[in-house]
């Protein structure tokens, strides 16, 4: 089948037998109520935008954008649906299929972290250019990254609860997972707010002695402003040296973030006594030191 004619995507009714999902579908989660209005309103008004697929062969589609209106078709009796073929690969369908779901509001806080884990993974991105192609602060996408620290357990019963993301955020806080357990089954027993559940973290939190809490982040302090003096003073060599080396800083609550660019075209000639064996020319280094 042709879809591309002088530029313009042609719509096709392909048989819902005929597609498959993707595999690295970002919705995990499909409530029955909001699928059920899906599919009256589709046995009413048909599909208005069709759905965004890939041929796999001759006779079998994958699906990359458009899962819920499959779904609600495929309940309301429908045998095919209307979809416009795009040509790319597996990665590159895998790309825009994390890219449409991510770029919608109606993904939980869950199903959009494991997508965004999921996009930097598949394209071997950086938070940072991770942020920029979903149109988001660096800080933004770490903390929404660090909701994954939750054992899925502990994500189905925020999730079933209606908890939102700064409950979740707040909970995370608590480093043993047995007392977060607690802490989390008290949140929902008792239905409290996000400034409720910020307290009762902190009261859980204050049971740890505050001497050593201080005297442990005292060190750690002490130890990150050696680490980042040293990568300073690292950059201020190369330059001196009349290498254009540049730096990028990022910090978020857990941890700070350097990327190094050297550029091959300005290392001067290396001489036997030179250690080349622990990084290559012209690579970008990332340096991670945890808060």
């Amino acid at each position: 089948m042709v879809i591309n004619t002088k530029g313009e995507k042609k719509v096709i009714e392909i048989p819902i037998i005929s597609i498959r999902p993707c595999k690295n579908q970002a919705r995990v989660y499909f409530k029955r109520d909001e699928m059920q209005e899906l599919a009256i309103s589709i046995r009413e008004n048909g599909i208005l935008q069709p759905l965004t697929v890939r041929r796999v062969s001759k006779n079998e589609y994958e699906l990359i954008a458009g899962e819920r209106r499959l779904r609600a078709a495929s309940m309301c009796g429908m045998k095919s649906v209307p979809c416009i073929v795009v040509s790319c690969d597996e990665g590159q369908a895998t790309v825009f299929s994390l890219l449409e779901n991510l770029q919608r509001e109606n993904l939980n806080i869950f199903e959009e972290a494991e997508g965004i884990r999921k996009l930097i993974i598949t394209c071997g991105l950086t938070q940072m250019e991770a942020a920029r192609k979903l149109g988001k602060r660096q800080s933004t996408v770490a903390n929404k990254l660090r909701l994954l620290r939750l054992t899925r357990e502990e994500r189905d019963y925020i999730t079933r609860s209606d908890l939102s993301e700064r409950h979740a955020r707040a909970l995370i806080k608590i480093d043993d997972e047995t007392t977060r357990k607690l802490a989390l089954s008290e949140v929902i027993s008792s239905g409290l707010n996000v400034k409720q559940t910020e307290k009762l973290v902190e009261k859980m939190l204050s049971d740890v002695p505050a001497k050593k809490a201080k005297q442990t982040t005292k060190i750690i302090y002490k130890d990150i402003r050696i680490f980042v003096n040293t990568i300073s003073k690292a950059i201020d060599t190369m330059k001196s040296s009349g290498i254009n080396a540049s730096s990028e800083k990022n910090e978020t609550d857990d941890y700070i973030e350097y990327f190094v660019r050297i550029p091959k075209t300005a290392i001067p000639q290396m001489t036997a006594e030179t250690n080349t064996s622990e990084v290559e020319e012209g690579e970008i280094i990332p340096i991670q030191q945890n808060a």
